[in-house]
């Protein structure tokens, strides 16, 4: 992958750090290539971290890779103009816009295309992204292996079995962080609330939300048993817990989740009437 030319299509935040993330892990900076209709972006990317920049027409000459960072409204225009620059060079395409299906990217390249979906969450811009990622029959291993190379430079990466597994990911990790933040920033006002700090408040729960990551990513004990030791019969966790029960926690989660999947079709299905 070292020696990979990696070319991306929009220079936002997430193309911001799967660059900085490559260069990181040993990519050589001559090797990426960015582009954007925001120069001030690519002047920036240049000056921090050497790479080239240019055109789309640029990166089509140039990329083994093409990863496809631009907003899902502007995606169908972007491909079929990049088709055509690409002509029958080959290159592996990465889409990681939101609602954007395997079968849209196949309709604008064409079906021997080799494309690989991948939706990745904004954790990723501190390395600590989780990411799922579909590739269609033209991908090959090697391809794959470069695919998930590029996507783990930024945190976890998983290929799922088909497209339509991706609007799950879409729900659980790609819209995750939001969650968390929601619960988070409960807990900080009620705590500011009841009477700490607003600094305390937030250092308390964060600090409590990344130990509890940690514990749960790297203990033998599944999640249910990791609750369940915190929980002692009678104590304060227990009350707070039959709380989120009586409030009917798990059914508005399982609700959150299916609304997001759904959303994330729906993203999809209006993209084929434009």
């Amino acid at each position: 992958m070292k020696s990979t030319t990696i070319g991306f299509i929009g220079a936002g935040n997430m193309a911001n750090g799967l660059i900085r993330g490559l260069i990181a892990k040993g990519t050589r900076p001559e090797n990426i290539w960015a582009s954007d209709l925001d120069e001030s972006k690519l002047k920036l990317l240049s000056q921090d971290c050497g790479i080239c920049t240019g055109n789309n027409s640029d990166i089509a000459s140039n990329a083994n890779v093409i990863v496809l960072a631009v907003k899902p409204q502007v995606m169908r225009d972007v491909c079929k103009a990049l088709a055509a620059d690409l002509d029958r060079r080959g290159a592996l395409l990465v889409s990681i816009a939101a609602g954007i299906t395997t079968a849209h990217l196949e309709s604008w390249f064409g079906e021997s295309a080799a494309i690989v979906r991948c939706m990745p969450n904004t954790p990723a811009l501190v390395g600590m992204g989780a990411s799922g990622l579909f590739a269609n029959a033209r991908v090959t291993e090697e391809q794959k292996l470069l695919a998930q190379g590029i996507i783990s430079t930024v945190g976890f990466a998983t290929w799922v079995d088909a497209d339509s597994d991706i609007d799950i990911v879409t729900a659980v990790s790609g819209s995750g962080p939001a969650y968390f933040f929601l619960f988070m920033e409960a807990m900080q006002a009620t705590a500011k609330e009841m009477g700490l700090s607003e600094d305390l408040a937030r250092a308390l729960t964060y600090h409590t939300a990344a130990g509890a990551a940690a514990l749960a990513q790297y203990s033998e004990d599944d999640i249910a048993t990791l609750r369940r030791n915190v929980t002692s019969p009678g104590g304060t966790t227990e009350q707070a817990i039959l709380q989120f029960e009586d409030g009917d926690l798990r059914g508005l989660v399982a609700k959150a989740l299916k609304a997001a999947r759904t959303r994330s079709v729906e993203l999809a299905e209006e993209t084929d009437s434009t």
